[in-house]
């Protein structure tokens, strides 16, 4: 799949993104952003944290902190990132996932930087990312982990960038959605491969799509099932079809106490 061939939503974020990238450029130069870097400590291991879970027999869950998406409008209000991530840190999450786009998810980098200072777990930066400068701003606002959706990109931008992160220290998850995209992912030499159960042309979500692409993954990585992950028995069919790790947020974040919610799912982690 190529960026023009992506679905409407995808397009218009990432037409977005471009323009953003630009104005955000004006005001701070990628080098102004790598003197940031000495601002927070090393990159916390993300994949090391998804994988010690995996291998103490437990479900690894990136538990996701966002304000809103497209197709669900509001779904947290009021919302305090901080009081969320520390909730998810109490019942046992591996890793945190944090929205930082704007005009979408009404996320915010400040997001990130507060809950990667307000606990110890390790932070994924989840946005749109499609060019070098926001590679350097995650550096910059201290996230251990970056999402790169292959959707968004064409076979060298995914190479470029999933090196950039690399050599800055951070972790990649490269999340896909069809067959196509899996074949481009395993070309990297990347440890974290996401499948994303939710079609980008008509945001409908089935969990037979991990179920359909978990195969093509090999042994050396780590698989982790994306969206739709609702009830028990989700997590039980993911478990029995040997599929450790999970991406969830919208099931959390209606809940009074998102921590317990995710116990409620998942059982004592």
């Amino acid at each position: 799949m190529t960026v023009t061939d992506t679905p409407t939503i995808l397009k218009k974020i990432n037409d977005r993104k471009r323009e953003e990238i630009a104005e955000r450029s004006r005001r701070v130069s990628a080098l102004d952003l790598e003197r940031e870097f000495d601002r927070h400590p090393a990159p916390r291991g993300f994949a090391r944290a998804l994988n010690a879970k995996i291998e103490a027999g437990k479900a690894a869950v990136i538990a996701e902190i966002k304000k809103a998406s497209p197709s669900k409008s509001i779904l947290r209000d009021p919302f305090v990132p901080v009081e969320i991530a520390q909730s998810y840190e109490r019942a046992g999450a591996a890793c945190l996932s944090v929205l930082t786009d704007r005009d979408f998810f009404q996320g915010h980098e400040d997001y990130l930087v507060a809950v990667r200072d307000g606990c110890a777990l390790p932070v994924i930066r989840k946005d749109f990312l499609i060019d070098p400068y926001q590679i350097t701003e995650a550096r910059a606002l201290g996230a251990d982990c970056v999402l790169l959706i292959v959707s968004s990109l064409e076979v060298a931008q995914l190479a470029d960038l999933h090196d950039q992160a690399r050599e800055l220290g951070m972790d990649v998850l490269v999340e896909v959605h069809d067959a196509a995209e899996m074949d481009m992912a395993l070309r990297l030499d990347t440890p974290l491969i996401g499948i994303n159960n939710r079609n980008l042309h008509t945001f409908e979500v089935t969990l037979d799509t991990t179920l359909a692409l978990k195969d093509a993954v090999d042994e050396g990585r780590t698989l982790i099932t994306e969206s739709g992950i609702l009830t028990p028995a989700d997590v039980e069919l993911m478990r029995n079809n040997r599929i450790n790790a999970f991406l969830v947020g919208e099931a959390f974040m209606r809940a009074d106490d998102p921590g317990t919610r995710m116990n409620e799912l998942f059982g004592d982690l």
